[in-house]
């Protein structure tokens, strides 16, 4: 099988919940980033590009309809490109990468653009149809996150906990403390911080022009959900989600809008366009696990991929771990024989401090380990995740 290489990417500034980004649509904020990175691979013939494969979590608002297809054809690209979008929750962002480079391994395609968008402020409020003629009720449910329609079933078999009580079931089941999920907390956003001021997270960021009435556009090209912090005042904040629990709106991830794309492509695309390649993808792999512990798919998930590739943790330099809650990085960290404060996971902060729009957080910690891959000097890194209703997904990179 040829290699598949991960070339040009970028991604938006990360916004927060109603924040800057809470004006544009999903398509738009997409097609943007999608235009951007075809711009940057300057030999790239657009009409080239075989696929465009994106995740997206949500898929019930401005997003539907399969919005990869849509917002091809919002940034001016050729209509011949299809579009496909992809949904693994959480991990649909890491998904649409390794469906990519599955393609183009197996030789059947030499240029893919994989990527992932959410907009959670702008997910919409959903109703069901009436059961029986002339019903007079009516359940409304948010799509911003977490469960809806739920089958009850499946709440009979599995539960029906929140994506934060999950997290408490972990923090319960692994022994994860309060203190440490607030010192991890506060070590990501440290990370964050030093990397917005020393230009590190500019360099996978293409700024958004927000349109005003009646004023000058907005640029905005800085992430605005890091929040730098102190122990103290974390301890401060309430546990809102179990009596006498630890996971805490300061010890988890946000609820935030983005989009990122990479360029995928194939050794003979690499040398016909002039692609700048940054880390090849040596493979991907998938697990499920109860759905009350979701977060802790990410340890089984990189053991089954290292098992498969012949490697251990010791030959990893670099871990992306997408922090969807303090308790469950910890806990894997802990699986994967890592202590708290390993230097070589999220380098450059994480979730907690950058947010996680769902469907994106995938792709954007993939861009940026394969930029720290290059910057460092490193030779592989794993990204991994934990996802919604049950399963782990990690993606293995190497520097070229």
């Amino acid at each position: 099988m040829t290699d598949a290489y991960l070339c040009e990417g970028l991604r938006t500034p990360i916004g927060r919940y109603g924040g800057a980004l809470s004006s544009v649509r999903p398509d738009d904020l997409l097609a943007g980033v999608l235009r951007e990175v075809v711009s940057s691979a300057k030999k790239l013939d657009a009409a080239a590009i075989d696929d465009v494969i994106i995740g997206c979590a949500n898929q019930a608002g401005e997003d539907n309809r399969n919005v990869a297809r849509m917002s091809i054809l919002m940034a001016g690209l050729p209509t011949t490109i299809g579009g496909v979008t992809v949904n693994r929750l959480c991990g649909s962002g890491l998904e649409a990468i390794g469906m990519a480079a599955r393609a183009i391994r197996s030789g059947e395609n030499d240029l893919i653009m994989a990527g992932g968008v959410e907009s959670m402020s702008r997910a919409p409020m959903v109703m069901g149809k009436a059961e029986t003629a002339f019903s007079r009720k009516a359940e409304i449910f948010d799509t911003t996150i977490g469960w809806r329609f739920m089958n009850p079933k499946m709440k009979e078999l599995f539960g029906g906990e929140s994506m934060p009580e999950t997290a408490e079931n972990v923090a319960t089941d692994f022994d994860i403390t309060r203190a440490d999920q607030d010192a991890f907390a506060v070590w990501s956003q440290e990370k964050t911080a030093r990397a917005i001021a020393s230009g590190r997270l500019a360099q996978e960021i293409t700024p958004v022009v927000i349109p005003q009435r009646n004023k000058d556009p907005v640029v905005f090209d800085t992430d605005e959900h890091p929040r730098v912090s102190t122990l103290e005042k974390l301890a401060s904040l309430p546990s809102p989600f179990r009596d006498g629990g630890s996971v805490t709106a300061g010890n988890a991830s946000g609820v935030n809008d983005g989009a990122a794309v990479v360029l995928i492509a194939s050794k003979a695309a690499v040398e016909k366009y002039g692609l700048q390649p940054k880390a090849r993808i040596t493979g991907t792999a998938v697990v499920g696990v109860p759905p009350r512990i979701m977060g802790i798919g990410p340890a089984p998930a990189s053991q089954k991929l290292m098992t498969r590739l012949g490697l251990s943790i010791t030959d990893v330099d670099l871990i992306e771990l997408n922090e969807a809650f303090a308790s469950q990085s910890l806990a894997v960290m802990r699986q994967l024989g890592l202590a708290d404060n390993a230097d070589l996971v999220n380098p450059n902060g994480g979730a907690i401090a950058l947010g996680h729009p769902l469907g994106m957080s995938g792709t954007r910690i993939a861009l940026s380990a394969a930029i720290e891959l290059q910057n460092q000097q490193m030779n592989r890194a794993l990204c991994t995740m934990c996802i919604g209703v049950g399963q782990g997904i990690a993606l293995m990179l190497e520097r070229v």
